[in-house]
């Protein structure tokens, strides 16, 4: 039902215009209901405050980017049956188990002066950490430019365009968190130790780097063989805006990741590890700037 789908969201778009939110509202939930219409009648429900709105109960600004790789995730996921439901409330997760994993280090989220998130995408996350330290602590960084455009622009955060190479990232302030989430699940191991040590190198003195990655038993669960030094790359990833090669799907054991930390920051740089932290699938690292 296609044709019928985008006659709501027209209607929605009329009634908005004629200043009638209750019959809006009508009309675009109908949309929503519809994959090709659902993310438009969602950001204009969002916009306009309109029942049903996300925003009412989620206290953050709920609009999704229409370019979002992880939204679209969500909504061609076979268990997901709502898909803008589940994408929010993902982000929420996210920001629960990183301020579980900073209690576990002493270093409670909300104490942070300024955190970096790297790879932060159209801000799944993003939405829910302003919640938390306000966007005045926060800069955000990825190297998808209409990413760190709408992440400016919606929730009003600073903002820095990445580069695929690691040397190339120019940023003069250092932070005292850099949370950096399912980015080294990606990397080929050409940039893999690289981006550890352009990251780590963004830390104030006693700031920590937070992690990622796809562990022993995200290759378990995947059937994944890693090699002898402990890794496995496919050029392969959910998203649509990156070469597959420069952003794929990584899987790395405990003593890789060790042994790279080792060789690019030195010795005693690691203070914590939980296996399987993040979505109960990715392990975390946490690591210290003395």
């Amino acid at each position: 039902m296609p044709d019928r789908a985008q006659e709501w969201l027209a209607l929605g778009r009329r009634h908005l215009a004629a200043g009638d939110a209750a019959q809006a509202a009508l009309a675009l939930q109908q949309a929503l209901a519809h994959a090709p219409t659902r993310l438009a009648a969602h950001n204009l429900i969002e916009r306009h405050g309109l029942a049903g709105a996300f925003t009412e109960w989620m206290g953050c600004n709920c609009e999704i980017a229409p370019a979002d790789d992880i939204y679209r995730f969500f909504e061609n996921h076979p268990a997901s049956v709502n898909p803008l439901r589940d994408y929010l409330a993902d982000g929420w997760r996210t920001l629960s188990e990183l301020m579980l994993l900073l209690e576990q280090v002493d270093r409670p989220l909300l104490k942070v002066g300024h955190c970096l998130e790297f790879a932060s995408g159209h801000g799944r996350f993003t939405r829910h950490l302003i919640k938390a330290l306000g966007a005045q602590r926060v800069t955000v960084s990825d190297v998808v430019a209409d990413a760190v455009a709408f992440s400016g622009a919606t929730f009003g955060v600073q903002t820095h365009l990445s580069s695929s190479v690691p040397e190339a990232l120019c940023l003069a302030q250092r932070y005292d968190l850099v949370f950096v989430l399912s980015l080294f699940s990606h990397l080929p191991a050409a940039t893999w130790p690289r981006w550890l040590r352009c990251l780590y190198g963004l830390l104030a003195p006693g700031g920590l780097l937070v992690f990622s990655t796809h562990g022993a038993e995200a290759a378990r669960r995947q059937r994944v063989s890693l090699d002898a030094q402990g890794f496995f790359f496919a050029a392969a990833s959910e998203s649509q805006a990156i070469a597959a090669q420069e952003y794929g799907t990584a899987f790395t054991s405990q003593p890789y990741v060790l042994a790279r930390i080792g060789e690019q920051l030195g010795p005693g740089r690691l203070i914590h590890f939980a296996p399987q932290h993040f979505w109960q699938h990715q392990d975390a690292y946490v690591l210290m700037r003395p």
